[in-house]
């Protein structure tokens, strides 16, 4: 009987795990990432509009930075992301995978404004503000929480139970819309009740309640027993329930602060910016929130640079899509290839490709 040998072959490359990177190394390759990204939009606006790649990079920063007013609504639009990157960042760093951020932060907005319209006219301001917080962070709270009870009883997919109710939320919205006009045009005006007070601008009180709430979390999460609990449940439940630590009791908990961060930023949006409310309130800003939390690695200090890089990235592709009359989904494109690039950059930092190896005697090692 003829046997064969079949020599296995090793492939071309395979990925390997890096040891740790220097801080400062790491950080250049972020760096570097993001400038080859914006020269390379640059070159896309050269070849669509024959745009002088120079301006197209000095219109990215007027779009944030042009004028004081400018700037005001950067900060306004960066603290409202971070306010919602905080909410999502508990549950997060237990690798609970909460998408829902966009519905339970509109459901909070819904609150508040229902509390506007049924007692606007029967309490005073501050007394309406309050019970418009309360309602908010109740609502949101209980709307996180419903997954999490969920997966904590029977091990649903959070994924797409939180994404789902994104969709309830919106329907709510639609609801109450045509309930609140009569007219039929599910368009609320400006409400005139419940206002917070302007303290120096108008976004002012907003920003530093954000970066108050910021430093609070960084504490909650870095400093407490139950942000170690939270760190733990990341890492390993099966460790976790080996030392005590009541995993579904810290699911359900964490969604509930998730919930309730998320009534807090649609509280302010009411509160402090809008007034009112529609179905697009929260304008995506649930989902960008992922990309916010993700970068800065879970790090609520770190957050407030990411948020305010995506907030750049998104006003500058903006003004150059006004600037040289290029299509309305040009911003979209800016963003989404220079969030391409920081993953890519990501992956190399983390890992490595190991190429295959040639024996010194012509073989294959």
């Amino acid at each position: 009987m003829k046997t064969t040998n079949t020599a296995v072959r090793e492939p071309l490359f395979h990925v390997v795990k890096r040891d740790a990177m220097p801080l400062w190394k790491s950080m250049l390759i972020r760096v570097i990432a993001v400038v080859a990204a914006l020269l390379f939009c640059a070159l896309l606006s050269v070849l669509l509009v024959h745009a002088n790649p120079f301006e197209f990079i000095e219109t990215m920063f007027k779009g944030s930075f042009g004028s004081s007013r400018r700037l005001w609504r950067f900060a306004k639009d960066a603290a409202v992301l971070l306010c919602i990157s905080l909410a999502i960042t508990p549950a997060f760093r237990m690798r609970f995978w909460n998408i829902g951020a966009e519905g339970q932060t509109l459901i909070g907005a819904l609150s508040a404004v229902a509390v506007m319209i049924y007692l606007g006219d029967k309490v005073s301001n501050g007394v309406l503000l309050v019970l418009m917080f309360a309602a908010s962070v109740t609502v949101g709270a209980i709307w996180g929480c419903i997954p999490a009870v969920f997966k904590a009883k029977w091990n649903t997919n959070e994924t797409l139970f939180t994404l789902m109710m994104n969709y309830v939320a919106t329907g709510l919205v639609a609801y109450f819309l045509l309930l609140w006009t009569p007219s039929g045009s599910s368009v609320l005006g400006e409400l005139q009740v419940g206002h917070l007070p302007t303290v120096g601008h108008n976004y002012l009180l907003l920003i530093l309640a954000v970066l108050v709430l910021t430093a609070l979390l960084y504490i909650y999460l870095q400093y407490t027993k139950q942000g170690y609990e939270i760190s733990v449940v990341g890492e390993s439940e099966n460790t976790a329930r080996y030392i005590g630590i009541n995993v579904n009791r810290v699911i359900i908990r964490t969604m509930l602060i998730s919930g309730a961060i998320c009534g807090v930023a649609g509280f302010l949006i009411v509160g402090a910016l809008d007034h009112s409310i529609a179905e697009t309130t929260v304008g995506g800003m649930g989902f960008t929130a992922i990309m916010v939390s993700w970068m800065a690695k879970f790090n609520p200090l770190v957050m407030i640079g990411t948020s305010a890089f995506v907030t750049f990235l998104e006003q500058g592709a903006a003004q150059v899509s006004t600037n040289f009359d290029i299509d309305s989904s040009f911003p979209s494109m800016v963003v989404g290839i220079v969030l391409f690039f920081i993953i890519g950059c990501e992956f190399f930092i983390g890992y490595k490709l190991k190429f295959r190896q040639t024996a010194k005697n012509g073989g294959e090692s």
